[in-house]
C-alpha cells in the first residue's frame, strides 16, 4: 500500500449477519466498489462520505455527520449511508478493506502477524481471531484522516479494536484521549475504541504511520 493501513483486531469470527451489514456500510460509502470475496472490498470512498471536506490543498475539514458520531441503531446506520451521488464528488480516494484470518483467507498472513505479539493480547484481553485491515492507497494528510474515520465507522458496524503504529512522539499525544486501551511496544503501537480514533483525528497534525 502506498498509504497508512490500520487495523482492528476481532475477538469472534464475524458473523454472516454482520458481514451483511459490513458489505452494506461500505458499498454505501463507496463511489466504486468491487468484492474480491465475501469481506475483501477494492473501494473508492470519497472523503466527504466521512464527513470531511477534500480541501485538495489545504485538507480543510467540517464536522462529522451525525451517523457517524455515535450510533444509534445499525439500521439508522447504515440507512443514512446510502444514497450518496458519486457524480458529485470528484475525488475517489481508493482503500482495500479486507478481513482476513482462519476461515476467509489470508490466513498464513494472520498467524505471522500473530506469532509474538503477547503485550497487545495483555492489552485487549483476547487472543484475535481474526483482523480487518483498512488500507488507504495514497498518502496525503487527507488520506490519513479517511483512513482513521473509515475504520471507525467499520468498528461501528462489526465491533472489534483498532491497533495502530505510533510515530515518534505521538504516544504522549494520545495518552489522554477517550477510547484509549493502551500503548505497547516501548511507546510504538496503539489500542483504541472508534471513539479513540474519531479523537485521535481531531488533534493538531493527526497522521498515522505510512
Amino acid at each position: 500500500m502506498s498509504g497508512p493501513t490500520l487495523v482492528i483486531e476481532l475477538a469472534e469470527p464475524v458473523s454472516p449477519a454482520a458481514l451483511r451489514e459490513l458489505r452494506v456500510l461500505i458499498v454505501g460509502l463507496s463511489s466504486h466498489f468491487e468484492e474480491t470475496r465475501p469481506g475483501f472490498y477494492d473501494v473508492n470512498v470519497p472523503a466527504e462520505r466521512l464527513g470531511v471536506e477534500d480541501g485538495r490543498g489545504d485538507d480543510r475539514r467540517k464536522p462529522f455527520p451525525l451517523p457517524l458520531l455515535g450510533r444509534t441503531s445499525v439500521d439508522e446506520e447504515l440507512t443514512a449511508l446510502v444514497g450518496f451521488n458519486p457524480q458529485g464528488e470528484d475525488w475517489r480516494r481508493p482503500f482495500l478493506v479486507y478481513l482476513m484470518g482462519p476461515g476467509v483467507g489470508d490466513e498464513n498472513i494472520f498467524e505471522a502477524e500473530y506469532a509474538d505479539e503477547p503485550e497487545v493480547v495483555a492489552v485487549l484481553g483476547f487472543r484475535p481471531t481474526h483482523t480487518v485491515n483498512v488500507s488507504a492507497c495514497c498518502n496525503r494528510e487527507i488520506d490519513h484522516v479517511a483512513t482513521a474515520l473509515l475504520t471507525a465507522a467499520v468498528i461501528d458496524v462489526i465491533g472489534g479494536v483498532a491497533k495502530a503504529e505510533l510515530l515518534d512522539g505521538q504516544a504522549s499525544v494520545v495518552a489522554d484521549l477517550p477510547g484509549l486501551l493502551g500503548i505497547t511496544d516501548d511507546d510504538w503501537m496503539v489500542l483504541g475504541t472508534a471513539e479513540f480514533l474519531r479523537a485521535w483525528v481531531e488533534q493538531p497534525g493527526f497522521r498515522l504511520l505510512k
